[in-house]
């Protein structure tokens, strides 16, 4: 009876450490869900880039990795900011005090973003940015509670100017949007343009939303350069190759090449207008047999759509993220979910292969491609050809360069 008695208690102990453990694993996720918010401009300006196609994108990370995560589920929540901060961040704060966000990606909008790190290293939660290119948010906004996803200024212009002077464009004239965007990528590229051994014969300044860029145009291609370099974005550089097709340079002897210019601009500009030009990108949805194959995933949930960069970068980005959470067995410490996202190599098919760095910056290749005439493409997402490639390991500002706090200094 004794040893009965012995046996059952024993029992007992061993069930109650079962049942102790077992609500400990549970315990490491918080409110029984890992819950992601797309926090982006669902209608405005960066829609077509971003918007729905990201939410989409996220939603082919989760279904990657399973669906779950052990078996806690992963769901995905979409807020609009509106590209206004105070919106953005009210969404953001909901999310992360009430509703129970782990993480938030995408955000577009460099405002928004560099405010929205602050906020989640508050928290202890983690910010994925696809979709902003201040190089600030790897700089002297760095935290241990985001990583910078798909690329910055500084890449772009890297990999433009680089690649551009590489095929004889070693004389540069820069038509620039006069406001800090425009004026940070105009030295970015110039900078790396007299670093190569190349010479910056002028630049001219436009106001913002200009509508006639013709003056502008004319001085640039009077210049004599051998490249003009557009340092301006949206609607700006839509103007400025619809008139630069009208006067004669996208078919002239000198390079057009934009410095921030996306694969949705160039589908709504058109080959017609837009033939011809030189543009940086680190993703292109028919690079090869892996990015086909996320496209493919990807335009069956976007009505045939083709996904941008930003759109490859939210994929990417929340897949490593769930890989971190699923090799911690946790979602509860931002922290140690980016130093584990730190920690793994990254591996996807939009970019293949890579890592994030001590800063957050995520380092892959970019690429220049120059965009098709009507004659040369095939479809209607058919609008690159690749020139040139510049490797992982020069493509981004050095780890020592960009004043991140998070980088210890020898």
């Amino acid at each position: 009876m004794k040893r009965m008695l012995a046996r059952t208690a024993l029992a007992l102990a061993v069930g109650g450490l079962s049942l102790a453990a077992t609500s400990a694993a549970r315990a490491q996720f918080t409110d029984g869900v890992v819950r992601i918010g797309v926090l982006n401009d669902q209608n405005g300006i960066y829609a077509d880039m971003a918007g729905p196609g990201s939410v989409a994108a996220a939603k082919i990370a989760v279904e990657e990795i399973g669906g779950k995560i052990g078996n806690t589920p992963i769901e995905i929540i979409v807020g609009d900011h509106q590209n206004k901060p105070d919106i953005g961040l009210n969404i953001a704060r909901k999310w992360l005090d009430v509703d129970g966000v782990d993480m938030i990606a995408d955000i577009p909008n460099s405002s928004i973003s560099l405010a929205l790190v602050q906020l989640v290293k508050e928290k202890n939660k983690v910010a994925v940015i696809a979709t902003s290119n201040s190089n600030r948010l790897t700089g002297d906004s760095c935290t241990p509670n985001h990583v910078h996803w798909t690329l910055d200024n500084y890449s772009l212009a890297k990999s433009t100017a680089t690649e551009v002077l590489k095929s004889g464009g070693s004389s540069w004239y820069f038509v620039t949007v006069d406001y800090a965007f425009g004026h940070d990528m105009e030295r970015e590229a110039g900078q790396i343009v007299k670093n190569a051994g190349g010479t910056v014969v002028g630049s001219v300044r436009h106001p913002l939303g200009s509508s006639d860029l013709s003056s502008f145009l004319l001085q640039a291609q009077a210049s004599g350069a051998k490249v003009i370099g557009f340092a301006n974005s949206g609607a700006d550089f839509t103007n400025s190759m619809k008139q630069s097709a009208e006067f004669g340079l996208t078919q002239g002897k000198q390079k057009l090449a934009a410095l921030a210019v996306y694969l949705t601009d160039i589908k709504s500009l058109g080959l017609t207008s837009g033939q011809g030009l030189y543009l940086s990108e680190p993703f292109y949805w028919d690079l090869n047999d892996q990015t086909r194959a996320f496209a493919k995933k990807f335009s069956e949930k976007m009505n045939g759509a083709m996904p941008t960069s930003f759109q490859a970068g939210v994929y990417s980005g929340v897949l490593h993220y769930l890989k971190a959470v699923q090799a911690l067995n946790s979602d509860a410490d931002g922290r140690a979910i980016v130093a584990k996202m730190k920690d793994l190599p990254t591996d996807d098919l939009a970019f293949g292969k890579g890592y994030v760095r001590a800063d957050g910056r995520k380092i892959h290749p970019m690429y220049l491609f120059k965009v098709k005439s009507p004659a040369e493409s095939k479809g209607p997402w058919d609008l690159y050809t690749k020139i040139g490639e510049t490797p992982a390991d020069q493509a981004f500002k050095p780890l020592e360069a960009g004043g991140c706090a998070l980088v210890k200094q020898n």
